[in-house]
């Protein structure tokens, strides 16, 4: 059993900042890579952000420059700093892994709402 448990989430006003945070634990083989994806109301889940063991990352297009992933996936954790937030980044943000025996694993989500 892996478990994914994110945290960080909450109630921020635009503009301002948050760090998430997800940390893997359980029977985990070699995780390569973690990322961040999130789901708003009525849209599909999409990926935010994404950084492999070999510390390479990747961002959506439209966040580059306002998030930033970081993680050491060697001890199977990884975090989201979101900086300039604004209110359509509202959303529930999850974690996601990936291990080397092509398993992926998700956690539960954690809110992020930026007020107006």
């Amino acid at each position: 059993q892996v478990q994914l448990v994110e945290s960080g989430g909450g109630l921020v006003q635009a503009g301002g900042s948050l760090r998430l945070s997800c940390a893997a634990s359980g029977s985990i083989f070699s995780i390569i890579a973690m990322d961040w994806y999130r789901q708003a109301p009525g849209k599909q889940r999409e990926l935010v952000a994404g950084i492999t063991k070999g510390s390479r990352t990747n961002y959506a297009d439209s966040l580059k420059g306002r998030f930033t992933i970081s993680g050491d996936l060697a001890k199977n954790a990884v975090y989201l700093q979101m900086n300039s937030l604004k209110p359509e980044d509202t959303a529930v943000y999850y974690c996601h892994a990936r291990d080397q025996l092509t398993r992926h694993f998700w956690g539960q989500g954690t809110q992020v709402t930026v007020s107006s």
